[in-house]
């Protein structure tokens, strides 16, 4: 083991964007379903695939089974020890001190913000979702000239909340990039709200979306992005964080932008944090479906030409706590053979190669999101 390995393995990581875990023992469908962004189809496990394989090799020794395990006794073990048990052995093999906690999506029951910091033994932090925060003003019931105050305030009101340190959107999910960058006008967005008012439904349209990422600058709070890799509500092709390029030229730097996830965009997302101040990002996601195997590749892109006071970690690990797990090991290992094998050329000394680790695994975060500890 190199010198760079010890050090990340010791280090204290701080996830800047992750959600709840399931509190409720899992059956093994919903497992299935909660490993995979694809869903389950008959005949097809979620085990016999990369992250089922990940899971397998590097989580069952925590379960105090052998690596391997066949899928039944993991599961069959995993319901003798309880979600409680289960949630308390992943989270602490992560070694991970701080979460920032997006909390909009959960159709399950999940931990808070605050009881996933008990049961790491850390603290958290919430990242508010701004498209759940726009569809909760429409059900309250507004008139349609009064909608962008209307979200607006309840923005401002939900980043005064306790523990807040961001905002994240989804727009990704809902129009793509590929928008109009402008923003938009009080008359483009009541007509835009009385179109949407009248259907129904989730927040989906161009106006709206822009009149939300216009409205997460005058936050003036880091705004997380979804781009790449997800379910397939995605259309990937839309999801190319270039396609912001203009927008983020007229933001004109406000707040800070964090590209989450970006596979298989993790280059495109590299040019935009070299050559944008305030552009961020994370192969967070990424790591555990590729499995540590494969993560140091994905971090060699990533860190191509980035700034390495631009990559942050982060697990997004959600409802099942194994993920914690194979986030972080992936991150540390792939960063860690990544950099080591730099110094070992004479690329790098490791007195620097110590450095970026740190700041990746923990202080570039801690920076951004203004959090307490080491900057």
């Amino acid at each position: 083991m190199g010198a760079v390995r010890e050090a990340l393995d010791a280090l204290e990581l701080v996830d800047h964007h992750c959600h709840g875990l399931v509190t409720a023992d899992l059956p093994r469908d919903a497992f299935e379903e909660l490993i995979t962004e694809g869903g389950t189809w008959p005949g097809i496990s979620s085990f016999d695939s990369p992250v089922g394989l990940a899971v397998r090799r590097h989580c069952a020794p925590l379960l105090d089974l052998p690596r391997h395990a066949p899928p039944d006794e993991y599961l069959a073990r995993r319901a003798e020890l309880g979600a409680q048990e289960v949630n308390r052995r992943f989270l602490a093999a992560s070694g991970t001190g701080v979460f920032c906690v997006d909390t909009g999506y959960a159709p399950d029951r999940l931990t808070t913000p605050a009881e996933l910091a008990g049961a790491a033994g850390g603290t958290a932090y919430e990242v508010v979702r701004l498209e759940n925060l726009a569809e909760s003003v429409a059900a309250r019931g507004v008139e349609a000239g009064d909608y962008g105050d209307a979200f607006q305030q309840a923005a401002h009101e939900a980043v005064r909340g306790p523990g807040v340190v961001g905002v994240k959107s989804v727009a990704a999910y809902r129009t793509g990039f590929d928008l109009d960058p402008a923003r938009p006008s009080r008359t483009e967005v009541t007509q835009a709200a009385r179109r949407w008012l009248t259907r129904g439904g989730r927040l989906d349209d161009p106006v709206l979306v822009r009149h939300l990422l216009w409205t997460a600058v005058d936050l003036g709070l880091p705004l997380q992005l979804h781009t790449g890799f997800g379910d397939n509500d995605i259309r990937m092709h839309r999801s190319d964080p270039t396609h912001l390029t203009d927008w983020l030229h007229l933001s004109g730097g406000a707040i800070p932008v964090l590209l989450l996830h970006c596979w298989p965009y993790q280059r495109q997302a590299a040019y935009l944090a070299a050559v944008f101040e305030h552009v961020y990002l994370d192969v967070g996601l990424t790591l555990h479906y590729v499995g540590p195997a494969r993560a140091r590749a994905v971090l060699a892109e990533a860190l191509e030409i980035t700034p390495f006071r631009k990559l942050l970690y982060s697990s997004d690990a959600y409802g099942v706590a194994e993920f914690y797990r194979l986030g972080a090991l992936a991150f540390r290992h792939g960063l860690a053979a990544l950099l080591q094998d730099r110094v070992d050329a004479d690329e790098l000394s490791l007195p620097d190669a110590l450095r970026i680790a740190e700041w990746a695994g923990a202080h570039n975060a801690s920076r951004v999101y203004r959090l307490s500890g080491p900057s």
